[in-house]
């Protein structure tokens, strides 16, 4: 097929000039070119690149005197907080294999992803390693390190946090790791084209949790197609370094909307979040953005820091708009200095987006698209006023193709028609972590079948109509109602059941269980629920159960999800 440049932006490469570098090059790349540049605000605590840098090969030396080799997987379950940083770059510079582990998960859920990913090393906070301790001993893990939020404060600003230092017995502390040891790492050469950097799980779209394989060069790429997508530079390499290039009479801190080492966004969107990982850490480092951190999202304190830090930019899934917008006195503030808003992980309502534009009046804002199995993204909106179209993801990024097929036969289908969205790209993974049955059925001929259902019009703009299958998106977080209902099946007054989303305007959809009980069964709701929710992560739990005398099935047996729901919306 032919890429459909008709709407692209004027003065816009058409194509990358990536190089050949590994994930952890864009730190060095910028704590040489900016060393006394602010990377991280957190807490009060304030640290450069140059230190950011520093750190990081102090514990990138740590970690190879622990004998962690190059391939191996080490788990990172943190929330956002410098250690973060500092133990992703050290990682992958010793060559080493990141995978997230989210602090929301059960410890069912933890111990099938670190069985999984065969992580010998796992990195977790003093606050969430006793939830999961009892279960370390059923995984192949070897060593525990931890850290604390309380680390981040020096003796006179401590008394002032919430948060101290928690004893963890039978683990290495990180700070002590990074004190004892030298800026000397070992020279780890990268292979970018073949070895991993990222094993990050996915549910896919039957509900099974997978952990898809990325390349440093999957990586490099999809943090450079997004960097260069808001900037509109061109790549060049020089010796050692990555310049960015723009066209004869372009101003790059006057004619984008984004500009390298000018910038300073508030990062809220977690990093063990493909969206976060990608686009909110590389992306932010690559650019010598300054970062805003906060481990977890509070509307006042958010809207706080917009003016306290000069913020630039904004992003994260729509549920962050929700609170921020209807926050009493937000219309008071003054967000004049906001240029750029990204949206994604989820659907932007309408009625939310006209909101945001009438909120931040001076701002672009923009929905993008994309799925851990290319990395983070794939489409985005151009961040020029005008360019954008409301209800659109936007168009494939540089060397990215998107196509929609018809999802029985596979023929592809011309503009406006709806398909299955296909996605061919330098992010695209490798396949499914030891599933070679799942990654055949998503790649085929280079092409990543997403089971996502869309369109594309004549400008070559992507529109989401339907999602994975019957996946329920919480606050920009994946339920899979499978993983509900399989629970659910196993209580005895349990004949049948389906769990559908609710739309909901604070969380986006809310899992509900209809449940169809056993002749002679009882069951209250509260019950049910119960049941359910000790069993699984805090964002799938449900929040309602519909009994009902019958579930709607198919005449092979499938519950008809959308009758489900539509008795939800009454549509």
């Amino acid at each position: 097929m032919t890429k459909n440049f008709s709407a692209w932006p004027e003065q816009w490469p058409k194509n990358l000039n990536y190089p050949d570098k590994p994930v952890h090059y864009f730190l060095k790349n910028t704590a040489r070119r900016v060393p006394d540049r602010i990377a991280i605000h957190f807490g009060g605590m304030v640290l450069t690149y140059g230190e950011l840098d520093v750190l990081t090969d102090r514990f990138a030396t740590a970690l190879a005197g622990l004998g962690i080799e190059k391939g191996e997987r080490m788990a990172i379950h943190l929330p956002n907080m410098p250690q973060f940083a500092i133990a992703y770059y050290a990682l992958l510079q010793i060559g080493a294999v990141f995978t997230p582990l989210s602090p929301l998960l059960s410890p069912k859920e933890v111990t099938h992803q670190l069985t999984d990913s065969g992580a010998k090393t796992l990195l977790s906070l003093d606050l969430l390693y006793p939830g999961i301790q009892s279960i370390i001993p059923e995984t192949p893990v070897e060593r525990v390190i931890t850290t604390s939020i309380g680390d981040c404060y020096n003796a006179v600003i401590a008394p002032l946090k919430l948060l101290g230092k928690l004893p963890v017995p039978d683990t290495l502390d990180m700070v002590e790791l990074i004190r004892n040891h030298q800026p000397s790492p070992p020279e780890v050469a990268i292979d970018v084209f073949a070895d991993l950097a990222h094993l990050a799980y996915t549910g896919g779209t039957t509900g099974v949790s997978k952990g898809v394989m990325l390349t440093h060069k999957n990586v490099a790429s999809n943090t450079l197609q997004f960097g260069c997508w808001f900037n509109g530079a061109q790549l060049q390499t020089v010796g050692d370094t990555v310049e960015l290039i723009y066209p004869d009479g372009v101003d790059p801190a006057k004619d984008r909307v984004v500009c390298r080492d000018r910038e300073t966004a508030l990062v809220v969107v977690p990093w063990f979040h493909a969206m976060g990982t990608i686009g909110y850490l590389n992306n932010m480092v690559s650019g010598g953005t300054t970062m805003v951190v906060f481990p977890r999202f509070d509307p006042l304190e958010y809207a706080t820091a917009i003016k306290k830090f000069s913020a630039t930019s904004l992003g994260g899934a729509p549920q962050l708009y929700v609170p921020l917008i209807n926050m009493p006195g937000f219309e008071n503030l003054d967000l004049s200095g906001i240029k750029l808003i990204g949206s994604g992980a989820a659907p932007l309502p309408n009625s939310i987006l006209e909101s945001m534009q009438r909120a931040f009046h001076s701002s672009v804002v923009i929905e993008a698209y994309g799925l851990t199995e290319c990395a983070m993204g794939a489409a985005c909106n151009p961040p020029i006023p005008g360019k954008t179209k409301p209800g659109s993801v936007g168009l494939p990024v540089f060397d990215t193709e998107i196509k929609t097929v018809d999802a029985v036969t596979g023929v592809d289908l011309a503009p406006g028609q709806e398909g299955e969205i296909c996605i061919k790209g330098p992010q695209v993974m490798q396949g499914y972590w030891g599933r070679p049955d799942a990654t055949a059925e998503v790649l085929k001929d280079g092409w990543l079948f997403t089971g996502d259902i869309g369109k594309l019009d004549s400008d070559g703009y992507v529109y989401i109509t339907d999602r994975k299958k019957d996946l329920i998106l919480y606050k920009g977080y994946n339920v899979y109602p499978r993983e509900i209902e399989e629970i659910l099946f196993a209580h005895p007054a349990v004949e049948m059941c389906g769990v559908v989303g609710k739309p909901d305007a604070t969380a986006g959809e809310l899992p509900v269980a209809f449940v169809q009980l056993k002749a002679g069964g009882q069951a209250t709701a509260e019950e049910l629920m119960t049941f359910v929710n000790g069993k699984v992560g805090a964002y799938k739990k449900l929040r309602e159960v519909v009994f009902t005398p019958l579930v709607p099935v198919s005449a092979a047996g499938k519950v008809l999800k959308r009758e489900l729901r539509n008795q939800l919306t009454g549509a």
